[in-house]
């Protein structure tokens, strides 16, 4: 082939889209990152006390949720202290951390919005709705057994257990938005560069032409899967999500998989990278918290809860979309 021909090909097949892509991403990132220094999920905490009532958790419970909306670590440092001191008992403090979920995913969706919506397109709605789904049937799951499990109790006012917070301006929300996206878009161009240009060669040189030959021979476990997106599922176990990402971006960009096939495969990921998940991230921040027994104990609970969500929901959208 021609080397004048080859360069048009690579600039409207690689480069054009790689750069298009690494903007609208860095752009998004920033968006995302500037709504949750500014705070303006907050609102939502009002529902605390309707909920805490419903479930029969305890004021501290309320305040917890309440505060997980901004962050996660205060949340879950007011349980450790209050089941220190015997405020709460195990029972009430594993509903309590599950219970936290919800806010804790609203805390971080601008930024996973705006991260998937330049990757995947029209896929992100898809998928950041089923996975805010499967945080809200987690939500409804501990409220039923708060109801059952725990003893009915008055509660008071949960904003008296929150310490005040002091509000950003636009100037410190930017300047806070600024620091933590230049912290994290070098990890993620460090990924999305050389995975979406692999995955552009892959595809050109025929890899998932016979990865799926291969595929639908051999593996049975996941043969309801377009055995295409197999290279989802490996970079989001292997690597982390925004490989994975990077690699359906990538893969939709080149009319190899639709929406449905992606957001199938990242749900599919998003379960099997639950143990790696597990030692990279979740342990060593809870075991900062509670003792590292209690902390393991926690995010058994947490990670099966949050792993059997998201499969009653991708079982639900697997029925209802083919």
């Amino acid at each position: 082939m021609d080397f004048l021909t080859i360069i048009p090909q690579l600039w409207h097949g690689l480069g054009w889209p790689l750069l298009r892509l690494v903007f609208f991403v860095s752009l998004g990132l920033m968006v995302g990152n500037f709504i949750e220094a500014l705070n303006w999920t907050r609102g939502a905490a009002r529902l605390a006390t309707p909920l805490i009532r419903l479930g029969n958790l305890s004021d501290t419970a309320g305040a917890s949720f309440s505060m997980a909306f901004f962050s996660g670590v205060a949340a879950n440092t007011m349980l450790a202290e209050a089941y220190d001191q015997g405020k709460l008992n195990k029972k009430e403090l594993v509903l309590a951390n599950l219970f936290n979920t919800l806010p804790i995913y609203f805390l971080h969706l601008p930024t996973v919005f705006f991260l998937t919506a330049p990757l995947i397109k029209g896929a992100a709605f898809i998928y950041v709705g089923l996975t805010l789904l499967a945080a809200v049937l987690r939500t409804v799951c501990i409220l039923i057994l708060g109801r059952f499990l725990l003893p009915t109790r008055a509660t008071g006012k949960v904003a008296d257990l929150l310490t005040d917070r002091k509000r950003l301006t636009w100037r410190e929300a930017l300047t806070k938005a600024w620091l933590r996206f230049r912290k994290r878009i070098n990890k993620i161009i460090v990924y999305t560069v050389p995975i979406y240009t692999l995955v552009f060669l892959m595809n050109r040189w025929g890899f998932f032409n016979w990865l799926e030959h291969l595929l639908t021979n051999h593996l049975t476990v996941l043969a309801w899967l377009d055995p295409r997106s197999f290279g989802i599922i490996v970079a989001h176990v292997a690597a982390e999500f925004s490989a994975g990402l990077a690699v359906a971006g990538a893969l939709i960009q080149g009319g190899t998989l639709d929406y449905r096939q992606v957001v199938l495969a990242l749900l599919v990921g998003n379960v099997l990278a639950a143990p790696a998940r597990i030692f990279r991230h979740q342990f060593p921040y809870y075991a900062g918290i509670f003792t590292p027994k209690l902390a393991m104990e926690m995010i058994f609970y947490s990670q099966t809860f949050r792993v059997g969500s998201i499969i009653v929901v991708g079982l639900g959208y697997y029925w209802l979309s083919a």
